[in-house]
Protein backbone atom coordinates (compact mmCIF):
# COMPACT_ATOMS: atom_id res chain seq x y z
CA UNK A 1 0.00 0.00 0.00
CA UNK A 2 2.94 2.54 0.76
CA UNK A 3 4.40 1.50 -2.18
CA UNK A 4 1.49 2.43 -4.59
CA UNK A 5 0.86 6.09 -2.43
CA UNK A 6 4.79 6.49 -3.11
CA UNK A 7 4.06 6.05 -7.19
CA UNK A 8 0.83 7.94 -7.05
CA UNK A 9 3.00 11.13 -5.61
CA UNK A 10 5.79 10.45 -8.17
CA UNK A 11 2.95 10.81 -10.52
CA UNK A 12 1.25 14.18 -9.03
CA UNK A 13 2.99 17.15 -10.79
CA UNK A 14 5.26 19.01 -8.18
CA UNK A 15 3.44 22.52 -7.96
CA UNK A 16 6.14 23.98 -6.17
CA UNK A 17 8.49 23.30 -8.88
CA UNK A 18 6.76 24.38 -11.50
CA UNK A 19 6.08 27.74 -9.38
CA UNK A 20 10.18 28.12 -8.52
CA UNK A 21 10.55 27.52 -12.64
CA UNK A 22 8.55 30.31 -13.16
CA UNK A 23 9.21 32.65 -10.36
CA UNK A 24 12.77 32.17 -12.25
CA UNK A 25 12.11 33.24 -15.23
CA UNK A 26 9.53 35.86 -14.45
CA UNK A 27 12.89 37.72 -12.47
CA UNK A 28 14.17 39.40 -15.26
CA UNK A 29 10.95 40.00 -17.67
CA UNK A 30 12.74 42.75 -19.87
CA UNK A 31 15.71 39.43 -20.61
CA UNK A 32 13.01 36.55 -20.50
CA UNK A 33 11.08 38.75 -22.77
CA UNK A 34 13.73 39.30 -24.98
CA UNK A 35 15.02 36.21 -25.40
CA UNK A 36 11.38 34.65 -26.52
CA UNK A 37 10.85 36.86 -28.45
CA UNK A 38 13.44 36.06 -30.64
CA UNK A 39 12.09 32.20 -30.92
CA UNK A 40 8.30 33.96 -31.00
CA UNK A 41 9.49 35.51 -34.12
CA UNK A 42 11.37 32.68 -35.90
CA UNK A 43 7.98 31.03 -35.43
CA UNK A 44 5.74 33.46 -36.91
CA UNK A 45 7.88 34.21 -39.66
CA UNK A 46 7.94 30.52 -40.77
CA UNK A 47 4.03 29.76 -40.13
CA UNK A 48 3.51 33.47 -41.73
CA UNK A 49 5.80 32.62 -44.91
CA UNK A 50 4.52 28.99 -45.47
CA UNK A 51 0.81 29.80 -44.95
CA UNK A 52 1.55 32.93 -46.87
CA UNK A 53 2.78 30.75 -49.53
CA UNK A 54 0.36 28.39 -49.95
CA UNK A 55 -2.23 31.26 -50.36
CA UNK A 56 0.05 33.24 -53.18
CA UNK A 57 0.05 29.65 -55.09
CA UNK A 58 -3.85 28.78 -55.23
CA UNK A 59 -4.21 32.57 -56.09
CA UNK A 60 -1.64 32.17 -59.12
CA UNK A 61 -3.51 28.49 -59.51
CA UNK A 62 -6.80 30.70 -60.02
CA UNK A 63 -5.42 32.01 -63.16
CA UNK A 64 -5.94 28.08 -64.32
CA UNK A 65 -9.13 28.07 -62.52
CA UNK A 66 -11.06 24.34 -63.64
CA UNK A 67 -8.60 23.69 -66.27
CA UNK A 68 -7.22 19.97 -66.11
CA UNK A 69 -3.71 19.95 -65.54
CA UNK A 70 -3.47 17.44 -68.51
CA UNK A 71 -5.39 20.15 -71.02
CA UNK A 72 -4.35 20.67 -75.26
CA UNK A 73 -6.04 22.87 -77.20
CA UNK A 74 -5.47 23.03 -80.96
CA UNK A 75 -6.03 26.23 -83.03
CA UNK A 76 -6.29 26.51 -86.55
CA UNK A 77 -3.99 29.79 -88.30
CA UNK A 78 -2.58 30.65 -91.74
CA UNK A 79 0.04 28.21 -92.99
CA UNK A 80 4.22 29.65 -92.37
CA UNK A 81 5.26 27.16 -94.69
CA UNK A 82 5.05 26.12 -98.02
CA UNK A 83 3.78 22.52 -98.26
CA UNK A 84 2.52 19.49 -100.86
CA UNK A 85 2.38 21.76 -104.00
CA UNK A 86 0.54 25.03 -101.83
CA UNK A 87 1.80 28.16 -101.07
CA UNK A 88 2.58 29.87 -97.59
CA UNK A 89 0.25 32.08 -95.59
CA UNK A 90 -3.09 29.62 -96.88
CA UNK A 91 -6.21 29.93 -94.75
CA UNK A 92 -7.77 26.85 -92.90
CA UNK A 93 -9.89 25.47 -90.27
CA UNK A 94 -9.99 22.26 -88.22
CA UNK A 95 -13.47 19.73 -89.03
CA UNK A 96 -15.66 17.80 -86.42
CA UNK A 97 -13.68 14.79 -88.96
CA UNK A 98 -10.68 15.91 -87.09
CA UNK A 99 -12.40 15.87 -83.82
CA UNK A 100 -12.92 12.20 -84.61
CA UNK A 101 -9.56 11.45 -86.23
CA UNK A 102 -7.65 12.66 -82.83
CA UNK A 103 -10.46 10.38 -80.89
CA UNK A 104 -9.59 7.78 -82.90
CA UNK A 105 -5.96 7.58 -83.62
CA UNK A 106 -4.76 8.59 -79.74
CA UNK A 107 -6.09 6.14 -77.57
CA UNK A 108 -3.96 7.86 -74.21
CA UNK A 109 -7.11 10.77 -74.69
CA UNK A 110 -9.99 11.05 -72.59
CA UNK A 111 -11.98 13.45 -73.82
CA UNK A 112 -11.59 15.27 -77.18
CA UNK A 113 -14.71 18.27 -77.63
CA UNK A 114 -14.84 21.24 -80.22
CA UNK A 115 -15.68 24.59 -79.73
CA UNK A 116 -17.23 27.37 -81.79
CA UNK A 117 -16.30 31.45 -80.97
CA UNK A 118 -18.82 33.69 -82.38
CA UNK A 119 -17.04 36.64 -81.24
CA UNK A 120 -18.26 39.76 -78.85
CA UNK A 121 -21.74 40.68 -78.66
CA UNK A 122 -23.89 42.63 -76.39
CA UNK A 123 -26.17 41.15 -74.07
CA UNK A 124 -29.52 42.75 -73.06
CA UNK A 125 -31.30 42.46 -70.21
CA UNK A 126 -34.30 44.90 -69.31
CA UNK A 127 -32.54 48.38 -69.10
CA UNK A 128 -28.99 46.91 -68.81
CA UNK A 129 -26.60 45.70 -71.45
CA UNK A 130 -23.00 44.47 -71.27
CA UNK A 131 -20.48 42.98 -73.69
CA UNK A 132 -19.88 39.36 -73.46
CA UNK A 133 -17.92 36.12 -75.68
CA UNK A 134 -20.27 33.71 -77.24
CA UNK A 135 -18.88 30.25 -77.13
CA UNK A 136 -20.22 27.11 -78.12
CA UNK A 137 -19.60 24.02 -76.39
CA UNK A 138 -20.44 20.61 -75.42
CA UNK A 139 -21.30 19.42 -72.31
CA UNK A 140 -18.29 16.99 -72.41
CA UNK A 141 -16.11 20.43 -72.22
CA UNK A 142 -17.07 20.19 -68.26
CA UNK A 143 -13.98 17.50 -68.18
CA UNK A 144 -11.95 20.49 -69.54
CA UNK A 145 -12.42 23.09 -67.51
CA UNK A 146 -14.70 22.51 -64.55
CA UNK A 147 -17.71 25.40 -63.87
CA UNK A 148 -18.27 26.54 -60.70
CA UNK A 149 -21.94 26.89 -60.85
CA UNK A 150 -23.34 29.51 -58.38
CA UNK A 151 -26.84 29.54 -59.71
CA UNK A 152 -28.95 26.55 -61.59
CA UNK A 153 -26.53 23.72 -63.49
CA UNK A 154 -24.25 23.74 -66.71
CA UNK A 155 -25.20 22.56 -70.11
CA UNK A 156 -26.35 18.89 -70.66
CA UNK A 157 -26.73 16.67 -73.82
CA UNK A 158 -30.40 17.42 -74.23
CA UNK A 159 -29.84 21.03 -74.46
CA UNK A 160 -26.93 20.18 -77.55
CA UNK A 161 -29.18 17.76 -79.03
CA UNK A 162 -32.45 19.06 -78.79
CA UNK A 163 -30.87 22.89 -79.99
CA UNK A 164 -32.30 24.58 -76.98
CA UNK A 165 -31.74 28.44 -76.91
CA UNK A 166 -30.42 28.13 -73.39
CA UNK A 167 -27.13 29.52 -72.00
CA UNK A 168 -24.49 29.69 -68.99
CA UNK A 169 -23.38 33.11 -67.98
CA UNK A 170 -20.20 34.02 -66.70
CA UNK A 171 -19.56 36.36 -63.41
CA UNK A 172 -19.07 40.00 -64.75
CA UNK A 173 -22.49 38.64 -66.91
CA UNK A 174 -23.83 38.22 -63.80
CA UNK A 175 -23.28 41.27 -62.42
CA UNK A 176 -23.73 44.33 -64.84
CA UNK A 177 -26.72 42.83 -65.70
CA UNK A 178 -28.59 41.32 -62.46
CA UNK A 179 -28.90 42.72 -58.81
CA UNK A 180 -26.47 40.82 -56.74
CA UNK A 181 -28.28 37.72 -54.39
CA UNK A 182 -30.43 37.23 -57.48
CA UNK A 183 -31.16 34.24 -59.24
CA UNK A 184 -30.98 34.72 -63.12
CA UNK A 185 -32.10 31.24 -63.60
CA UNK A 186 -35.29 31.42 -66.05
CA UNK A 187 -35.17 34.74 -67.24
CA UNK A 188 -34.20 35.36 -70.75
CA UNK A 189 -31.35 38.01 -72.26
CA UNK A 190 -31.50 38.86 -75.94
CA UNK A 191 -27.52 38.36 -77.04
CA UNK A 192 -27.29 39.78 -80.44
CA UNK A 193 -30.60 39.17 -82.06
CA UNK A 194 -31.74 35.96 -80.17
CA UNK A 195 -32.73 35.36 -77.16
CA UNK A 196 -31.64 32.71 -74.77
CA UNK A 197 -32.49 32.00 -71.48
CA UNK A 198 -30.47 31.59 -68.26
CA UNK A 199 -29.93 28.04 -66.60
CA UNK A 200 -26.81 28.34 -64.98
CA UNK A 201 -24.01 31.78 -63.42
CA UNK A 202 -20.49 30.50 -63.83
CA UNK A 203 -18.21 31.90 -61.18
CA UNK A 204 -15.13 30.38 -62.71
CA UNK A 205 -12.37 33.55 -62.49
CA UNK A 206 -10.23 31.68 -64.73
CA UNK A 207 -7.77 34.15 -67.07
CA UNK A 208 -6.44 31.82 -69.85
CA UNK A 209 -8.17 33.66 -72.70
CA UNK A 210 -10.02 31.19 -74.65
CA UNK A 211 -12.22 33.15 -76.96
CA UNK A 212 -11.93 35.77 -73.67
CA UNK A 213 -12.23 35.68 -69.84
CA UNK A 214 -14.25 32.79 -68.28
CA UNK A 215 -15.83 35.82 -66.20
CA UNK A 216 -17.44 37.25 -69.41
CA UNK A 217 -18.21 34.12 -71.07
CA UNK A 218 -21.81 33.56 -72.78
CA UNK A 219 -21.95 29.83 -73.25
CA UNK A 220 -24.42 28.03 -75.28
CA UNK A 221 -25.27 24.47 -76.64
CA UNK A 222 -22.34 23.50 -79.74
CA UNK A 223 -25.26 22.83 -81.89
CA UNK A 224 -27.07 25.96 -81.71
CA UNK A 225 -23.77 27.79 -81.99
CA UNK A 226 -23.24 26.51 -85.39
CA UNK A 227 -26.68 27.25 -86.72
CA UNK A 228 -27.23 30.60 -85.79
CA UNK A 229 -24.12 31.94 -86.93
CA UNK A 230 -23.52 29.10 -89.87
CA UNK A 231 -20.14 27.59 -88.75
CA UNK A 232 -20.89 24.63 -91.38
CA UNK A 233 -18.56 21.93 -90.19
CA UNK A 234 -16.14 24.12 -88.88
CA UNK A 235 -14.36 23.86 -85.52
CA UNK A 236 -12.57 27.24 -83.97
CA UNK A 237 -10.82 25.03 -81.37
CA UNK A 238 -10.52 21.11 -80.10
CA UNK A 239 -9.88 20.76 -76.54
CA UNK A 240 -8.18 17.20 -75.15
CA UNK A 241 -7.46 15.78 -71.72
CA UNK A 242 -5.36 13.31 -71.36
CA UNK A 243 -6.05 9.40 -69.49
CA UNK A 244 -4.81 8.79 -66.24
CA UNK A 245 -1.37 10.25 -65.95
CA UNK A 246 -0.47 10.64 -69.41
CA UNK A 247 1.84 13.94 -70.19
CA UNK A 248 0.08 15.74 -73.06
CA UNK A 249 3.20 17.35 -74.14
CA UNK A 250 4.40 13.74 -75.20
CA UNK A 251 1.56 13.92 -77.24
CA UNK A 252 1.67 16.97 -78.73
CA UNK A 253 3.71 16.24 -81.79
CA UNK A 254 1.46 13.21 -82.88
CA UNK A 255 -1.33 15.62 -82.71
CA UNK A 256 -0.01 18.07 -84.75
CA UNK A 257 0.87 15.51 -87.63
CA UNK A 258 -2.07 13.89 -87.57
CA UNK A 259 -4.14 17.26 -88.43
CA UNK A 260 -1.47 18.09 -90.74
CA UNK A 261 -1.53 15.56 -93.23
CA UNK A 262 -5.25 15.87 -93.21
CA UNK A 263 -5.28 19.28 -94.25
CA UNK A 264 -1.38 18.76 -96.65
CA UNK A 265 0.16 21.64 -93.85
CA UNK A 266 3.79 20.45 -92.92
CA UNK A 267 3.71 18.81 -89.44
CA UNK A 268 6.96 21.00 -87.94
CA UNK A 269 4.39 24.26 -89.30
CA UNK A 270 3.68 25.27 -85.22
CA UNK A 271 2.23 28.37 -86.14
CA UNK A 272 -0.36 26.92 -88.28
CA UNK A 273 -1.32 24.28 -86.03
CA UNK A 274 -1.07 26.04 -82.69
CA UNK A 275 -0.99 23.62 -79.59
CA UNK A 276 -1.54 25.44 -76.24
CA UNK A 277 -0.79 23.15 -73.46
CA UNK A 278 -1.88 24.07 -69.90
CA UNK A 279 0.41 21.24 -68.55
CA UNK A 280 3.31 23.63 -69.21
CA UNK A 281 1.66 26.75 -67.18
CA UNK A 282 1.27 24.08 -64.11
CA UNK A 283 4.80 22.90 -63.80
CA UNK A 284 6.29 26.04 -64.39
CA UNK A 285 3.98 26.69 -61.33
CA UNK A 286 5.01 23.68 -59.03
CA UNK A 287 8.53 24.09 -59.94
CA UNK A 288 8.42 28.02 -58.73
CA UNK A 289 6.79 26.97 -55.47
CA UNK A 290 9.03 24.16 -54.70
CA UNK A 291 11.79 26.73 -54.76
CA UNK A 292 9.96 29.27 -52.85
CA UNK A 293 9.54 26.02 -49.84
CA UNK A 294 12.44 25.68 -49.78
CA UNK A 295 13.61 29.10 -49.47
CA UNK A 296 10.83 29.62 -46.57
CA UNK A 297 12.13 26.41 -44.79
CA UNK A 298 15.72 27.82 -44.70
CA UNK A 299 14.78 30.97 -43.31
CA UNK A 300 12.43 30.15 -41.06
CA UNK A 301 14.14 27.01 -39.63
CA UNK A 302 17.08 29.49 -39.57
CA UNK A 303 15.34 32.01 -37.48
CA UNK A 304 14.02 29.84 -35.08
CA UNK A 305 17.73 28.30 -34.75
CA UNK A 306 18.97 31.84 -33.60
CA UNK A 307 16.91 32.31 -31.20
CA UNK A 308 17.01 28.80 -29.64
CA UNK A 309 20.68 29.76 -29.66
CA UNK A 310 19.70 33.12 -27.83
CA UNK A 311 18.06 30.95 -25.05
CA UNK A 312 20.85 28.83 -24.45
CA UNK A 313 22.95 32.09 -24.34
CA UNK A 314 20.63 33.50 -22.35
CA UNK A 315 20.40 30.21 -19.57
CA UNK A 316 24.37 30.00 -19.62
CA UNK A 317 24.03 33.84 -17.93
CA UNK A 318 21.25 32.69 -16.02
CA UNK A 319 23.05 29.64 -14.42
CA UNK A 320 26.06 32.38 -14.12
CA UNK A 321 24.24 34.31 -11.87
CA UNK A 322 22.56 31.51 -9.73
CA UNK A 323 25.99 29.68 -9.15
CA UNK A 324 25.68 29.93 -5.00
CA UNK A 325 22.17 28.98 -5.51
CA UNK A 326 23.09 25.96 -7.21
CA UNK A 327 25.65 25.09 -4.73
CA UNK A 328 23.25 25.74 -1.83
CA UNK A 329 21.29 22.94 -3.61
CA UNK A 330 23.78 20.41 -4.00
CA UNK A 331 24.86 20.89 -0.71
CA UNK A 332 21.66 20.34 1.09
CA UNK A 333 20.82 17.27 -0.59
CA UNK A 334 19.40 17.85 -4.42
CA UNK A 335 20.98 15.28 -7.35
CA UNK A 336 22.54 16.52 -10.37
CA UNK A 337 19.43 14.92 -12.03
CA UNK A 338 17.35 17.73 -10.28
CA UNK A 339 19.48 20.18 -11.14
CA UNK A 340 19.63 19.10 -14.70
CA UNK A 341 15.55 18.37 -14.55
CA UNK A 342 15.50 22.33 -13.26
CA UNK A 343 17.31 24.02 -15.91
CA UNK A 344 15.94 21.92 -18.71
CA UNK A 345 12.63 22.82 -17.84
CA UNK A 346 13.21 26.44 -17.18
CA UNK A 347 14.66 26.33 -21.10
CA UNK A 348 11.52 23.97 -22.55
CA UNK A 349 9.21 26.02 -20.87
CA UNK A 350 10.59 29.64 -22.29
CA UNK A 351 10.64 28.04 -25.98
CA UNK A 352 7.53 26.23 -25.71
CA UNK A 353 5.96 29.52 -24.22
CA UNK A 354 7.25 32.00 -26.88
CA UNK A 355 6.95 29.53 -30.02
CA UNK A 356 3.38 28.30 -29.47
CA UNK A 357 2.39 32.41 -29.49
CA UNK A 358 4.11 32.60 -32.31
CA UNK A 359 2.18 29.66 -34.10
CA UNK A 360 -0.75 31.21 -32.46
CA UNK A 361 -0.54 35.30 -33.78
CA UNK A 362 0.68 33.77 -37.08
CA UNK A 363 -2.21 31.57 -37.73
CA UNK A 364 -4.40 34.75 -36.56
CA UNK A 365 -2.64 36.89 -39.33
CA UNK A 366 -3.70 34.06 -41.71
CA UNK A 367 -6.92 33.63 -40.89
CA UNK A 368 -7.41 37.85 -41.35
CA UNK A 369 -5.92 37.54 -44.88
CA UNK A 370 -8.28 34.79 -45.54
CA UNK A 371 -11.46 36.92 -44.66
CA UNK A 372 -9.88 39.84 -46.99
CA UNK A 373 -9.62 37.55 -49.86
CA UNK A 374 -13.51 36.10 -49.86
CA UNK A 375 -15.67 37.37 -52.75
CA UNK A 376 -19.27 37.37 -52.59
CA UNK A 377 -18.69 34.81 -49.97
CA UNK A 378 -16.39 32.60 -52.02
CA UNK A 379 -12.99 31.97 -50.48
CA UNK A 380 -10.41 32.98 -53.06
CA UNK A 381 -7.36 31.49 -51.30
CA UNK A 382 -6.53 29.11 -48.15
CA UNK A 383 -3.78 30.94 -46.27
CA UNK A 384 -3.43 28.43 -43.85
CA UNK A 385 -0.82 25.78 -42.69
CA UNK A 386 -1.81 22.17 -42.45
CA UNK A 387 -2.35 20.43 -39.27
CA UNK A 388 0.39 18.24 -39.76
CA UNK A 389 2.78 21.50 -40.09
CA UNK A 390 1.73 22.76 -36.55
CA UNK A 391 1.99 19.73 -35.15
CA UNK A 392 6.00 19.21 -36.95
CA UNK A 393 6.43 23.22 -35.44
CA UNK A 394 5.59 22.48 -32.08
CA UNK A 395 8.00 19.23 -31.72
CA UNK A 396 10.22 20.97 -33.21
CA UNK A 397 9.65 24.01 -30.65
CA UNK A 398 10.33 21.01 -27.60
CA UNK A 399 13.46 19.74 -29.32
CA UNK A 400 15.16 22.51 -29.46
CA UNK A 401 14.29 23.83 -26.16
CA UNK A 402 15.47 20.91 -24.47
CA UNK A 403 19.02 21.48 -26.62
CA UNK A 404 19.04 25.16 -25.76
CA UNK A 405 19.27 24.12 -21.85
CA UNK A 406 21.54 21.41 -22.26
CA UNK A 407 24.78 23.11 -22.33
CA UNK A 408 23.61 25.15 -19.23
CA UNK A 409 21.93 22.36 -17.45
CA UNK A 410 25.46 20.27 -17.74
CA UNK A 411 27.32 23.25 -16.31
CA UNK A 412 25.01 23.64 -13.49
CA UNK A 413 25.25 20.06 -12.57
CA UNK A 414 29.25 20.24 -12.93
CA UNK A 415 28.73 23.23 -10.04
CA UNK A 416 30.09 21.51 -6.30
CA UNK A 417 28.95 23.53 -2.95
CA UNK A 418 32.60 24.44 -2.30
CA UNK A 419 32.76 25.84 -5.49
CA UNK A 420 29.70 27.82 -5.15
CA UNK A 421 30.56 29.07 -1.54
CA UNK A 422 34.07 30.55 -3.14
CA UNK A 423 32.46 32.08 -5.57
CA UNK A 424 30.10 34.05 -3.10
Amino acid sequence: MANIIHKIRQAIPDIDTYREILDTITRNKSRSFLTGFGVFWGVFMLILLIGGGQGLKELLAKNFDGFASNTVFIFADRTTKAYDGFRKGRQWCTTDVDVERLQNQIPELDVVTPMLFAGSSTAIYGDKKTNGNVKGIKPSYEKVQASKIRYGRTLNEMDDEKSRKVCVIGKKIYQDLFSPGTDPCGQRIKVGNIYYQIVGVDFNSSSISINGRSTEAISIPFSVCRKTYNFGNQVHAIAMTGRGSVKMSSLSDKMRSIVARAHHIDPTDERAISVFNTEMMFSIIDSLFSGVNFLIWLIGLGTILAGAIGVSNIMMVTVKERTTEIGIRRAIGATPKMILSQILSESLLLTAVAGMSGILFGVMILQMLELANTTDGILEAHFQVNFWTAIFAAILLSVLGTAAGLAPAYRAMAIKPVDAMRDE
